[in-house]
């Protein structure tokens, strides 16, 4: 697949949860919460709560957090309901941003995210403003160490994958992201242990960001993924801070 190192923007996100954990742990179970919500709490037939369960171990969420949060959705919860809703808008130097948010205030997120555009050099967008520059895209990470790269490739292929790329001593196993689960599911049955099986979108265009602008984008991530509404952003920027 054609575009900048996915890897870097990937192990970026994956450093900055590392130091956010207690966030992480929150913005997890309302995505348990609300797959319960709608559609059920067994994940042997509700494909999201399944998904999120599989996140929370990623993330090593003990286990009878994730059943308690199943267990409060399941009951008698109040009025609490949460909505997924996506936001667009550019970054600076005109970079497309996609943020995802699960919220029980429209309002306030709102607020915040056009708050977090605006004091970073970027503005929130009108829906589809960039939307169309993103496909969306089920990602398997695997450790490269350990395994044949041809292997793993023939077999990720057979199990349904797209393509397969190596980048930083890992692979990064590409798939239809409605295919996510069932490549993950093959690939785990052949042995390989998964570091990382999530949903995500990808860009078509990239657009170079440097110095003033590089460090302004970073600070805008950076707050968008510090909100607890917000569960993924996602941009077509190639950041370079060095």
């Amino acid at each position: 697949m054609a575009g900048h190192s996915k890897w870097n923007n990937i192990k970026r996100r994956k450093e900055a949860q590392d130091t956010k954990r207690a966030k992480i742990f929150t913005k997890i179970s309302k995505e348990i919460f609300a797959a319960v919500r709608a559609q059920g709490d067994d994940p042997a037939t509700n494909l999201r709560l399944r998904t999120a369960i599989q996140k929370a171990k990623n993330a090593n969420i003990p286990l009878n957090n994730i059943e308690r949060t199943i267990k409060r959705a399941s009951g008698d919860s109040g009025d609490v309901h949460y909505e997924q809703i996506s936001y667009e808008g550019y970054g600076p130097g005109g970079v497309a941003v996609f943020v995802k948010t699960l919220t029980d205030n429209r309002n306030r997120t709102v607020a915040d995210i056009r708050h977090a555009f605006s004091r970073n050099g970027g503005n929130l967008g009108e829906d589809g403003c960039v939307s169309f520059l993103f496909s969306e895209k089920g990602l398997i990470v695997l450790n490269s160490e350990e395994f044949d790269e041809e292997t793993v490739m023939l077999e990720a292929i057979e199990a349904g994958a797209e393509d397969v790329e190596t980048e930083d001593e890992h692979y990064l196993i590409w798939t239809d992201d409605k295919e996510l689960e069932q490549v993950r599911e093959e690939l785990a049955k052949n042995g390989y242990p998964i570091d990382t099986a999530e949903q995500t979108m990808i860009p078509s265009t990239t657009s170079a960001l440097e110095g003033e602008n590089a460090k302004k984008m970073e600070t805008l991530i950076d707050m968008l993924e510090d909100n607890d509404d917000v569960q993924d952003v996602y941009h077509n920027g190639e950041l370079q801070t060095g």
